[in-house]
């Protein structure tokens, strides 16, 4: 989405200390969004979370359970305004908000998934952030591993794609992953 400047994946709403994958303990998978709220708002960033899953459906388990994890008093006030809003024309809706207590990062692995597992771009925005840490923080990352994952088009792709790094090689692969999708 424009406006967004980067992503973390890790998981909160538990109660356990340092989840990892493998030992999750109470806690859901979560996503992590920094946004600039001149060019894109927090009600902008709800509408996006309810259209992208089924949250009249109930979770079939902790792990993917669906929760708004508010910062402050007026994203609580927010994010529950919507859902009420949503439940009016959909019915009962399975998502739990609540103030996050704390964010826990997720192992490396997981962080920028679907641009990690394309080698050839990972192998270019490996030589722009050789280390985990900053290429977890990339906005560039974010926003190619968004457009690999199917967000975006073809046109948002060509407003930006220069201002990624890649190579001119880097760029047509890019280019290539996201507009076939947009032909379907």
């Amino acid at each position: 989405m424009e406006g967004v400047v980067r992503t973390r994946v890790g998981y909160a709403g538990g109660s356990s200390a340092d989840p990892t994958y493998r030992s999750m303990g109470d806690h859901s998978e979560s996503i992590q969004i920094d946004y600039d709220p001149e060019r894109l708002t927090y009600g902008d960033l709800l509408d996006v979370f309810w259209s992208s899953h089924r949250p009249t459906s109930p979770a079939w388990s902790r792990q993917y359970a669906s929760a708004i994890f508010t910062h402050d008093d007026e994203q609580l006030a927010l994010a529950t305004a919507s859902k009420a809003r949503l439940e009016e024309r959909t019915g009962t809706l399975h998502t739990d908000i609540v103030p996050l207590d704390r964010f826990y990062l997720a192992e490396d692995y997981h962080q920028k998934y679907r641009l990690r597992n394309t080698r050839a771009l990972m192998r270019e925005f490996h030589e722009m952030y050789p280390d985990d840490d900053s290429f977890r923080e990339s906005t560039a990352a974010a926003r190619v591993n968004g457009y690999l994952d199917g967000y975006g088009t073809p046109r948002e792709l060509e407003g930006e794609v220069g201002e990624y790094g890649l190579s001119d090689a880097g760029v047509d692969m890019l280019r290539d992953a996201v507009h076939p999708r947009a032909r379907r």
